[in-house]
Parts: C-alpha cells; structure tokens; sequence
C-alpha cells in the first residue's frame, strides 16, 4: 500500500501582473510542502489569468481598437513554456519537493493556449499539455492544442497528467486519458458551477482514479479596472467561487468542495484504492468492447507549417 498526500490550490490570479502571480504561486506550493504534500495542481490559467467577465469589447463582425489593447494586455501576461516563469515555478516544487501540475496561459508566437505544465519534485519541467478545445468564447483569445501534448508523468505512486476544464466533457478524450494509466488525474477548471462536483466525481468512477480539481477563487478588484467585464464593476464582485475538490476512485469526495475563499485542500490518497476499484470496471481493460467500439488518438504534432529539404540527387 502507497499513502501519499495532494493538494488542491485554490487561490485568484493577480491579473496582468505576471510577477505578483508567481509570487502568489510560490507561496500556496508552499503551503502544499508544509503540509507535506508529494502532488499539488494549480487552477486552470492560473498563472496568466483567467479573465472570467471579460468580451475584449468584440462582436459578431467587429473589433474594436479599445478591445485590442486589452487583448494586448492579457497577450503580454501570459508565459513561455519553457521560460523565466518556468523556472520559478520549478523552483518552486522544488523547495516544496513536490509533484506539481499548473494551469496557465501559454505564448507560443503570436497564439495564447491555455496549457497544464508538469514539474517533478528536483524542478524539472516535465512536459505540458494544451487545452485541445477552448469552450464558447475562449476560443476569441486561445488556441487549439493538438494530440502530442496528451502528456502522461510518471510518479514513484503512478501515472499523473491533466484534461483541462470542459475537455473532460469530451469522452473520447477521457477515454485517450484512462488508456495512459492515469492513478493521478489532474482537471484544473475554471468551471465554479454546482454541477462541477457530480462530473469530476464521474470522472473518478469511469476512470477509477483520483481525481484532483483545482478552481480560482476570483474577484473583479482581482483585474484592473480598465478591462471591460460583463459580469459587473463592484471590486467585490465574485467572478469565480472555487469548488476546488478530491475524488476517489470510488466516488468519495475525500476534500472539498471549497466555496467562495482562497484555500488549500489536502488528502491522504490510498493508491490500493485504484486496484479495489478494478474489480468490476476498467475503461479500457475487461469493461470494454473493442470488436464494437475503437478509439484512434493521433499524437503527432500539428504545425501549420512544415519545412521539408529537397535532396539534391544529381550531385
């Protein structure tokens, strides 16, 4: 039998202020080493905000030059991975000698991705996966990931990767996941709704996995009051509630849901508790039909553009 203790981070980004939101990082991974914690999974977009509220002032047809230069603010905060943000980060698991998966809001050219990034407890970034499908309006400011960051980490305890907010909505996306092993199931959100704890609790039963979500708890004074926000200007706004919680295998809730503060949840997780559950179901293992129904995952990268050399074969 394996005991090891995780955390969910429930915490608000500093918006468009890069460097108070690591330092706030810093210290809930912090936090998680004190506890003791060897796993601890960061809010989706956490790092480079989630700017809940905000239209960048588009419409059907239409930009507007104010919206451009908001949407440049939020381009400016988001981070290289790798980068100088990274670093910071890995510092930080390092110092808290943890596992740590964190949601943020990845630059890559002139794209922003809402991306889960993975660091081992020596601080090496370990890989990262973007979000595959940015639900409704996410898609004005995100990009699309693609099948090769699908990424899987390995633990001394088992197999750790991330599906990101509504992607766990996407069942042939669970199952690409369930088929990795994972015993670690990470679902950073920023899906604060009553409706989020039956889905995760789901996810663990299907997967027969721990399932460990992390929500923002966010305010509007969190956001300068320049960005345009459809949800209200009272600084007190609540623009995100949390709902930050740990699942078992089983479907027990063993932490949370932790609603409207900043906070972070610990649990003991009984990894035999994954083989218990295996009894009578496995996704994709005795429970599944593969004469009937198969899933393909391509995992290749998708570059939009390819360069390839002409070989001179005259010479």
């Amino acid at each position: 039998m394996a005991i090891v203790t995780a955390c969910v981070l429930q915490g608000g980004t500093v918006g468009f202020d890069t460097e108070a939101t690591l330092a706030k990082a810093e210290s809930l991974i912090a936090e998680a080493g004190r506890i003791g914690a060897r796993i601890a999974v960061l809010p989706e977009g956490f790092v480079g905000g989630y700017p809940k509220g905000a239209d960048f002032r588009i419409f059907l047809g239409g930009r507007t030059p104010e919206g451009r230069e908001e949407f440049r603010h939020y381009f400016d905060s988001a981070i290289s991975v790798p980068g100088p943000a990274t670093e910071r980060l890995g510092r930080a698991a390092r110092t808290a000698n943890l596992f740590l998966t964190a949601g943020v809001i990845e630059r890559d050219g002139g794209t922003l991705y809402c991306s889960a990034v993975f660091f081992g407890p020596d601080g090496t970034l370990l890989g990262k996966h973007r979000k595959l499908m940015p639900t409704a309006l996410e898609r004005l400011c995100w990009g699309f990931g693609d099948g090769s960051t699908l990424t899987a980490v390995p633990t001394p305890w088992g197999t750790l990767g991330a599906v990101i907010c509504w992607e766990n909505y996407m069942p042939m996306m669970r199952m690409a996941m369930y088929a990795k092993g994972l015993a670690f199931y990470c679902a950073p959100t920023a899906d604060d709704r009553d409706t989020w704890a039956a889905t995760v609790t789901h996810i663990a039963l299907e997967g027969r996995c721990f399932v460990l979500s992390a929500c923002q708890y966010l305010t509007r004074a969190s956001f300068p009051d320049s960005l345009h926000n459809r949800l209200g200007d009272e600084p007190d706004r609540v623009l995100m509630r949390g709902g930050s919680l740990i699942v078992s295998p089983l479907g027990r809730v063993l932490a949370g849901p932790l609603w409207n503060e900043e906070g972070v949840l610990s649990a003991e997780l009984d990894t035999d508790e994954i083989a218990r559950g295996k009894i009578d179901f496995d996704a994709v293992g005795h429970y599944a039909r593969p004469d009937i129904f198969r899933l393909e995952v391509d995992e290749r990268p998708m570059p939009s553009v390819r360069n390839r050399q002409v070989v001179d074969t005259s010479v």
